[in-house]
């Protein structure tokens, strides 16, 4: 399946050609984010989100539509990426050459598709830990790249945290997101950005904790990504009924090695007019992703529902309201004061 093949988006849910066209130019060009400095004030903003995501591609994979839908209700959101994602597979043969095992320059490459994917999400504030190529990504668990010493799944843990404690403590966020304790599929850099993120929330808020690092802050929240075996098993149906076969491999979203139960999801953020913002960034991280029309397929060209509905798991901090009908926050800031 090709780009050719996408139907037409709805008037309402176009997104305007010049605003891809633009998107699209700023990744093949490669941009460097980090060099152009972005004057921000955090406290300037009542209401502070920081995501902490281990590779480009996570924050739009994941949570693309909820930074979307925040950034244009005028949130600061920043976004922490752990690593360049140096192992990653490529998906664009022109640029195969860049892959770890030959020249090793997909990471510097991301970087820029992920200038391009903070531009269509309308996310100004982006930082990489420790500075940019600080970490190395460590490939996926049981692989030689998980045993470099510069790889993140061996950072020095004390290290990383204090790193993301001065962005807390600088940005001052009342909502935190990152991954369970397994990483959502056990990705080692996925592990190792919840341990570091758990880690930082606690600290930030001790006093006692470097205090070089700024005036101690204590966020209101603490949120795991999480994917409901609802959502997933209608993208299995849904694949199926578009005439695709390969979820997978299976038929049944109990036989993934990832999903949760409905039950335990506190907070599902609806998301679906920034669709098409998470769908050009998407596009934006074109050597890892393909898209074709509501479907996306990763690496290993595996079909999956691009969906504007995220969900969430609540672990720190009070839960707030349920909408009229569910008992599941719609917003993640959800019986959070601000001023």
């Amino acid at each position: 399946m090709t780009d050719a093949t996408l139907p037409s988006p709805e008037p309402g849910e176009r997104l305007e050609q010049d605003v891809e066209s633009a998107v699209l130019a700023a990744a093949a060009t490669a941009v460097d984010a980090a060099a152009e400095a972005v004057d921000i004030v955090p406290l300037d903003s009542p209401r502070r989100l920081l995501l902490v995501h281990a590779h480009p591609d996570d924050e739009t994979i994941g949570t693309g539509a909820t930074m979307a839908k925040y950034a244009a209700e005028n949130v600061l959101v920043t976004l922490v990426t752990c690593t360049l994602g140096e192992e990653g597979e490529v998906l664009v043969p022109e640029i195969a050459h860049l892959a770890a095992d030959r020249d090793d320059g997909l990471g510097q490459h991301r970087v820029g598709e992920l200038a391009a994917a903070m531009e269509a999400l309308r996310v100004k504030d982006h930082r990489y830990l420790g500075g940019m190529g600080r970490w190395r990504d460590s490939g996926m668990m049981g692989t030689p790249a998980n045993e470099r010493s510069d790889c993140f799944w061996r950072a020095d843990l004390d290290e990383a945290v204090r790193e993301l404690v001065a962005v807390i403590r600088e940005v001052r966020p009342q909502v935190v997101v990152t991954y369970d304790e397994n990483g959502g599929y056990g990705h080692p850099d996925h592990i190792q950005a919840h341990r570091v993120t758990v880690a930082a929330f606690e600290a930030s808020s001790d006093p006692a904790y470097a205090p070089e690092l700024g005036e101690r802050w204590q966020p209101s929240k603490l949120y795991w990504t999480a994917v409901p075996k609802s959502v997933l098993q209608a993208g299995i149906d849904a694949l199926k009924e578009s005439g695709g076969t390969d979820f997978f491999g299976v038929d049944s979203a109990d036989d993934l090695p990832f999903g949760v139960a409905d039950d335990v999801i506190t907070t599902e953020v609806d998301a679906r007019d920034h669709l098409d913002a998470k769908v050009a960034a998407m596009r934006a991280h074109k050597s890892q992703i393909e898209v074709d029309g509501p479907f996306f397929a990763l690496s290993d060209h595996v079909g999956q529902r691009a969906f504007g509905r995220e969900h969430y798991i609540l672990v720190r901090g009070e839960r707030g309201p349920g909408s009229e009908t569910s008992d599941r926050e719609s917003d993640l800031f959800a019986g959070v004061e601000h001023p």
